[in-house]
């Protein structure tokens, strides 16, 4: 899950691969998946899609135990807004989601109110309350 990815785990990633123009997507999920390789596109196993992935840079060092290293992977699942709108997700978003507008390399990004599915609530508006943009 996003919220348990830490700024340190992600701390040697030098790019972001987008596979698919994310500008209309209200969410991506991200996950810390393990890989064979610092940069090749990973094997996607998942329903849905995978959206993006990061790339890592040469101080990355695979894992003592595996020769993995960890890298982030974006991805929707076929229930998610973006494919069904009105569906489970047309409000709030899953646990990993974040808005892709928030994500850079060591970046784990954050939820917004476009993430989570519309305006803020009136209480969040007379507190002048607002989530990140």
């Amino acid at each position: 899950m996003s919220s348990l990815i830490t700024e340190d785990e992600i701390s040697h990633e030098t790019e972001l691969v987008w596979l698919e123009d994310t500008s209309n997507l209200d969410y991506v999920r991200q996950s810390l998946d393990r890989l064979p390789t610092r940069r090749s596109k990973p094997a996607y196993h998942r329903d849905g899609r995978m959206i993006g992935y990061a790339l890592l840079g040469p101080a990355a060092k695979p894992s003592r135990s595996s020769g993995t290293f960890r890298r982030r992977v974006f991805w929707l699942l076929p229930h998610d807004r973006d494919s069904d709108p009105e569906g489970l997700y047309a409000t709030g978003a899953p646990a990993e989601a974040v808005d892709p507008r928030t994500l850079n390399p060591g970046v784990k990004g954050s939820k917004t109110e476009r993430s989570e599915g519309g305006p803020p609530s009136t209480a969040m508006r007379e507190l002048g309350i607002t989530l990140p943009l």
